[in-house]
């Protein structure tokens, strides 16, 4: 285990460090002074994105979704619920896939909604179609251990 690690703040991009020892739900990012983890998924576009994936230590789970969706529309209030369940173990994201085509041309993302775990820059899974609350959490929850 890290005795240290490195968490993106959702708000301004910048780089924390962390202490294992300090609760995240209670961190606050040193340059914005904005909290680094408040329960709720962020959207990004996709320079944001990019420096989720690569700088935190933690997976980054991200819903690549368009307004247009239904099935998208019907997941949202459960990615969100889960969000706020799972942090700070996880960081989620939100990239809307018509506001940003070049990053789901990227990943080739040809349905929505997929989801898409990366750690360190290295995608670990994907899914694709609208999950219930409890389908979200298995399949997070599966996620191998660093």
């Amino acid at each position: 285990m890290l005795s240290t690690m490195e968490i993106v703040c959702p708000h301004c991009l910048s780089v924390n460090r962390l202490g294992a020892d300090r609760d995240a739900r209670r961190a606050k990012c040193g340059k914005c002074g904005e909290r680094l983890f408040d329960g709720h998924p962020h959207a990004v576009d996709e320079a944001a994105f990019d420096r989720h994936i690569t700088r935190n230590d933690i997976p980054v789970v991200t819903d690549f979704w368009a307004e247009w969706c239904g099935p998208c529309k019907m997941m949202a209030p459960n990615f969100e619920a889960i969000t706020a369940e799972m942090e700070p173990a996880l960081r989620f994201l939100k990239v809307d896939t018509e506001a940003d085509p070049a990053v789901a041309a990227r990943f080739q993302i040809r349905s929505i909604p997929m989801l898409m775990i990366f750690r360190k820059g290295n995608l670990l899974a994907h899914r694709a179609g609208a999950l219930d609350r409890a389908s979200l959490r298995a399949w997070l929850a599966s996620l191998p251990p660093e």
